[in-house]
């Protein structure tokens, strides 16, 4: 009965529903930085050959592009909640794999838990839509933000998480930490019930248009060129950062506080990126966070000192915060409610699958043409969305009011 809430009763659906998915999102969350922390680590004590030693963490973003169009089917068919309920079951299923496989000391087992994580993170990249489903046009950019927000307790979680964990199971190192993984998804399951969210899969009854036609719309086009670049670009430097700093001397230490403070400049502006978009336009805002991900590659360039590789890193994460929260919001503009799984699902698996591209390819780029190679790849795909986006705002701004 609730479920069909009226939007005119001031977004107090919307806002409800943001809240739910905020904390499951600090849940949830937590899975890729329990996964991204321990990943190599644990790889590299079960491989001889080290090159083979980050797999485990490219699996994950492997696992969040497979898994965004099977998780798309499951919530057109059992709805929102019925989706993320499974999802949460997988969650708990990949961090026992991945232990199973840290304790019987078996690459492949670790691999195939890790991967399974990133099927449940597929769920959990959908939360930012979800939050949009019941909120008002005006309140829409503020949900998708809010819902973001709990990517800064995601980031406090899952270090944690490890910090209590890791001692546990002394005979198999962190396999206490990735059990405490599929134990945040199981809580993350008691918060998802909460969600009230409309009845997709009586919606996509009605079909609307064909996929190939809404993915042609310029809009769509700028959109999730945008939001693959903001996010790809950030996921291709951060991976090469830590590298590359440590082959520049600097401690491990520095270049964990580096990847810190860039967690939180990704996640912390999210109070208000959202009050920004209403202010300022989406376009706008997207187009900023693109420029800030090519001021974060010029800072990298100019120097190899800490400040240099934190500067950049931070620049980095307030590209990707105003970049993709931006593109997220533009993608609504481009379905009607009975698209918005499916559509949602496309832009995520084109996003997600240059993630794991990007996650792939970083470290033998770096290796090969080093820390300035990493930084120049930076530009040509900016200028791309650069150019798309602004194209967008300068068309919306020629329709007639």
């Amino acid at each position: 009965m609730n479920q069909h809430v009226p939007l005119s009763d001031g977004d107090a659906l919307a806002k409800r529903n943001t809240l739910v998915l905020a904390f499951a999102q600090a849940l949830g969350g937590a899975n890729p930085a329990i996964v991204i922390s321990l990943g190599g680590i644990v790889g590299a004590s079960l491989v001889a050959d080290k090159t083979f030693a980050t797999v485990p963490v490219s699996l994950l973003q492997l696992g969040i592009a497979t898994g965004v169009i099977p998780a798309a089917i499951l919530m057109r068919r059992l709805g929102r909640r019925g989706g993320y309920l499974i999802g949460t079951l997988i969650g708990a299923a990949g961090g026992s794999l991945a232990a199973a496989g840290a304790t019987e000391r078996l690459f492949w087992l670790f691999c195939l838990g890790t991967f399974t994580c990133g099927l449940y993170g597929s769920f959990v990249q959908s939360y930012r839509f979800a939050a949009a489903d019941t909120a008002s046009e005006s309140f829409k950019p503020r949900a998708i933000s809010w819902v973001m927000v709990g990517g800064i307790a995601a980031g406090v979680i899952g270090p944690q998480s490890v910090y209590w964990t890791r001692d546990l199971t002394p005979s198999a190192p962190f396999a206490a930490s990735f059990l405490a993984q599929g134990c945040l998804a199981l809580i993350a399951m008691l918060v998802v019930m909460r969600l009230r969210a409309p009845p997709v899969a009586a919606a996509a009854k009605t079909g609307g248009r064909p996929l190939g036609e809404i993915m042609r719309q310029p809009r769509f086009i700028a959109s999730v060129t945008a939001a693959l670049v903001a996010y790809g670009l950030m996921s291709f430097v951060m991976t090469a950062a830590p590298l590359a700093m440590v082959a520049c001397g600097h401690s491990v230490g520095d270049a964990a506080l580096g990847i810190q403070w860039h967690v939180l400049s990704m996640f912390g502006p999210s109070f208000f990126t959202g009050r920004l978009i209403a202010r300022f336009g989406k376009e706008k805002i997207t187009a900023i966070g693109l420029l800030l991900t090519a001021l974060a590659a010029i800072v990298g360039l100019t120097g190899l000192s800490v400040a240099h590789f934190w500067g950049a890193l931070v620049l980095l994460g307030l590209g990707w915060n105003f970049g993709f929260i931006g593109a997220t919001a533009l993608v609504t503009d481009c379905y009607r409610p009975e698209e918005r799984v499916k559509v949602q699902a496309a832009n995520d698996f084109l996003v997600f699958g240059s993630v794991a591209i990007a996650s792939f390819s970083s470290g033998g780029l770096l290796n090969a043409g080093g820390w300035d190679s990493v930084n120049w790849l930076v530009f040509p795909p900016v200028a791309v969305a650069l150019v798309l986006v602004a194209w967008q705002g300068l068309s919306r701004r020629a329709v007639p009011a």
